[in-house]
């Protein structure tokens, strides 16, 4: 069974990856996945589920679950699966608060500050300010928030699909590359941070050159071939035009990135998850919202959140959910915590090669129960050049497939980007730009911090 379950891995992910070719929606994929990857592992019993966890577990869950007449079954779904469910919920309500916030400030065309300002339409130099406007936005609010926003204003600016595609993959480049460095860039190293493995000092210092490196070498590749400028997209929703004052469209604008930007002072104020300062923004931008529209409901129903709700991608949600389940199961059945264990056995405990092939592995499975196995197997004290190396690595190298990361699938499922014009149009200048800048950070740690 255990064989059994990663070959299933195996055959879902190739589903997900040849999704146009197969006309199968990835979603349904994803979903199925999830479910048949835990159905296994019940079914696996004892095989996997080692007899000594599930026998220091099993007193304990009895006398919470008296009545029970499958305890190993009742056991997996009542506590692991729920334990995972939680941390996948914290992300779908995370993306869900953060996807309403932009749609409701595009909605009132807010994002009009910021496309009116750039006027150029040169392929190169528009490719260079969305992608420095990524990198740098990504360290202060994360990748996965400044990838949708950073989307919404792509769609202002280009018009034709295919094109803005080419776009869409630098900003996954971009927006991995700057929450690389920073410790509330990424869930990884959110992760670290809390953990006590890095400070904000160290991840800074000795990750934001590699981390740049890492963008500006693809950034410098693609410049060298792209020529001519881009169809600006002049569409303007003149249903629309009428309907919202400028004071209006610059309140809910301030508000929107406000909220935004207020997540990562939240959490560090709180101690609470961001996904609360997110559902937090969230509901001062819907009160404000319902104050502005109270006196004339149904000329402005179409501004009012409970109707852009329903503009919202839940099919990009469900696809999320449905690859953390197959990710969680895998984690469970302990396939993770075994490849962790080999990588350190089969490179010799040679720290470097195993954090860059922990970031190859990351565009493949998340980074997030990578590195959690990883700070479960070592003890390092405090900014290690092993925890700063993984920092770098977990972020940057889930840019390699477009569902190596959060950033990525979001803006997978928001522009329908297809996985293999991903692979054959983006990967290569992401493992480019992605060694390259593992190649600066060891250099700098050789020479600049040994």
């Amino acid at each position: 069974m255990f064989y059994i379950i990663i070959l299933t891995f195996i055959i879902g992910y190739c589903f997900i990856a040849l999704e146009h070719p197969l006309k199968i929606n990835k979603t349904a994929t994803a979903l199925i996945l999830g479910v048949v990857i835990w159905v296994l592992y019940i079914f696996s019993g004892a095989d996997i589920y080692t007899i000594t966890d599930f026998a220091n577990n099993f007193n304990s869950f009895k006398l919470a679950n008296p009545r029970s007449t499958s305890p190993f079954i009742d056991f997996v779904v009542n506590r692991e699966l729920l334990e995972h469910l939680g941390s996948i919920a914290e992300i779908l309500f995370f993306l869900m608060g953060a996807m309403t916030i932009v749609e409701v400030v595009d909605r009132h065309q807010g994002f009009r500050i910021i496309t009116d300002h750039i006027t150029t339409k040169n392929r190169v130099k528009l490719l260079w300010i969305l992608s420095l406007i990524t990198f740098f936005l990504s360290a202060v609010l994360d990748n996965l928030t400044t990838a949708i926003v950073m989307v919404a204003l792509l769609r202002k600016l280009v018009a034709e699909q295919k094109e803005r595609w080419f776009f869409a993959g630098m900003i996954i480049i971009a927006a991995n590359a700057g929450g690389a460095w920073s410790p509330i860039g990424d869930v990884t190293t959110i992760m670290l941070w809390i953990g006590s493995r890095i400070s904000t000092d160290q991840i800074i210092l000795k990750t934001f050159l590699a981390s740049l490196v890492s963008l500006l070498v693809p950034l410098f590749a693609i410049s060298f071939f792209m020529k001519g400028e881009v169809s600006a997209n002049n569409t303007v929703d003149d249903s629309q035009s009428y309907k919202v004052p400028t004071w209006h469209r610059n309140l809910i604008f301030c508000v929107g990135i406000g909220a935004l930007l207020f997540v990562p002072i939240f959490k560090t104020a709180t101690h609470l998850k961001p996904y609360m300062g997110v559902l937090l923004g969230l509901g001062v931008l819907w009160l404000i919202s319902e104050i502005l529209y109270r006196k004339d409901v149904e000329k402005n129903k179409d501004l009012r959140i409970s109707s852009i709700l329903s503009r919202i991608d839940l099919s990009s949600i469900l696809f999320f959910l449905g690859i953390l389940l197959a990710v969680a199961g895998l984690q469970s059945t302990g396939h993770l915590s075994m490849l962790a264990a080999s990588l350190d056995n089969g490179l010799n405990g040679n720290y470097y090669l195993i954090n860059i092939v922990i970031g190859f592995l990351s565009a493949i499975v998340d980074n997030v129960p990578l590195v959690a196995g990883a700070m479960g197997m070592y003890s390092f004290e405090i900014n290690n050049i092993f925890w700063l190396f993984l920092a770098y690595c977990a972020g940057t190298g889930g840019s390699m497939l477009i569902i190596g990361s959060a950033a990525g699938v979001a803006v997978m499922g928001l522009e329908k980007i297809d996985f293999i014009w991903y692979l054959k149009k983006i990967t290569p200048y992401a493992i480019l730009g992605y060694l390259s800048g593992a190649g600066v950070f060891i250099l700098m740690n050789i020479f600049l911090f040994s």
